[in-house]
């Protein structure tokens, strides 16, 4: 970094991806385990993804969130997601790759990814 631009294109870009993150009023919101154990096993990757995916569509109502623990270590990293009016869906064993199909499959087409959530784990 160099100039003063640079610094303000850089605190844009921040300061967008932050309001991808923190949409008011979302009917959609997906939270992301980050504790210890989330964080060892690769939720800050998976964070980025989703925020980033969900930014590149310019997706509105959605909001991606960070939690702490949420109690299933063994199958981190975890993402939960909330919509108004329906059940919640965990995923397990999240990784970066994973996350275009969630946003596209769930998110904007609302069938959520069976093969990657924690009710896959039954069969």
């Amino acid at each position: 970094m160099k100039t003063l631009e640079e610094l303000l294109a850089i605190k844009a870009k921040a300061e967008k991806a932050m309001n991808v993150r923190e949409e008011e009023g979302a009917g959609t919101r997906i939270v992301v385990g980050m504790a210890t154990c989330g964080i060892a096993a690769g939720a800050r990757p998976v964070l980025s993804g989703f925020a980033d995916e969900i930014a590149k569509r310019n997706l509105k109502g959605v909001s991606v969130s960070q939690t702490g623990c949420i109690g299933m270590c063994q199958y981190e990293p975890i993402v939960e997601v909330f919509e108004e009016g329906k059940e919640k869906v965990t995923y397990i064993k999240m990784t970066p790759e994973k996350v275009a199909r969630v946003v596209a499959d769930h998110i904007v087409n609302g069938n959520p990814v069976v093969e990657y959530t924690v009710a896959s784990i039954d069969k």
